[in-house]
């Protein structure tokens, strides 16, 4: 009996000893991907202050860009998370104010941290979805910066965003968490696209559709959610919309109801943003949706 305990005093502390090294590692690797500097060759865009071009850049932080779901109804920063073992996650005060960004990041500032998910300092920014922001155009891009440099001022200052230990083993298993590591920085900037009624502008619009109904819109389980997040419906000819016409996809953006009278959410469909978008843009959108090929949806 003395030796089955023994042993099992051995297995036990070889399995505890082995289960911190993994943490160990974990929180190392981790930590390399959060510190890892960047050393990016940033593109600059061409950045207007006329109205047209500031509004521009409103129009698209309040829909599209859905900027103001982390950053705050004033782009004013606010926390979303702070615990002792995940970390702090604090978007940044994007205004002039105090505790700001706007009053020191230059424009090459903003297109790295808006395209490349990058810092001033050349470190990766955490939950900023450059993944989808980076396939923003340079005439886009332009004018977000110029409506984010003409922001009225305010005084917000908050803490800085960073990973405790959990939080740095989950960017090992979520990339989405820190998104620098998925981008090609060196990719060919995204070409202008013509605002019009068409299907290749309304695939650019719909490119923040994505984000929860995949690559193909062709829904499933959202990625980098968990269980509790409802699916993405199926968006492309053999899914949700397969019996709408563009005119109950546009009511349905302005409503939030569907025309079968269900309600949307919008904690995970944010309608309340996109109700804003013109009627050419849903035009477009709905041209663009139609046009794809009627898939399955994502296992």
């Amino acid at each position: 009996m003395v030796k089955i305990l023994k042993w099992l005093g051995i297995v036990l502390g070889g399995l505890v000893a082995l289960v911190v090294i993994a943490v160990v590692v974990l929180l190392l690797l981790g930590g390399r991907r959060v510190n890892k500097e960047y050393d990016i060759d940033v593109a600059a865009v061409n950045v207007s202050n006329d109205a047209g071009t500031i509004a521009r850049g409103k129009h698209y932080v309040e829909t599209l860009g859905l900027c103001q779901e982390c950053h705050g109804e004033k782009l004013e920063g606010e926390i979303l998370e702070d615990d002792p073992v995940f970390g702090k996650l604090v978007p940044s005060n994007l205004t002039s104010g105090v505790g700001g960004i706007g009053g020191s990041y230059t424009d090459i500032d903003y297109v790295r941290a808006v395209r490349h998910g990058v810092g001033p300092s050349g470190k990766p920014l955490v939950l900023t979805p450059s993944e989808f922001f980076n396939r923003i155009n340079d005439a886009d891009l332009g004018a977000i910066i110029a409506y984010l440099k003409s922001l009225t001022p305010v005084d917000n200052d908050i803490p800085k965003t960073k990973l405790g230990p959990l939080g740095r083993v989950i960017t090992l298993l979520d990339e989405t968490l820190v998104p620098a590591g998925m981008i090609d920085h060196e990719a060919v900037r995204p070409q202008d696209v013509a605002p019009a009624v068409s299907v290749e502008y309304g695939g650019y619009l719909a490119i923040v559709c994505t984000v929860c109904h995949g690559d193909n819109h062709a829904g499933g389980a959202v990625p980098g959610e968990g269980a509790e997040v409802p699916l993405g419906p199926n968006l492309t000819p053999k899914g949700a919309l397969s019996s709408w016409s563009g005119e109950d996809f546009a009511s349905t953006i302005r409503t939030g109801t569907t025309p079968a009278g269900k309600i949307l959410d919008s904690e995970f469909m944010p309608w309340l943003r996109f109700q804003a978008l013109t009627d050419d843009e849903l035009a477009a959108i709905w041209l663009y949706l139609s046009s794809l090929p009627p898939l399955d949806t994502n296992s």
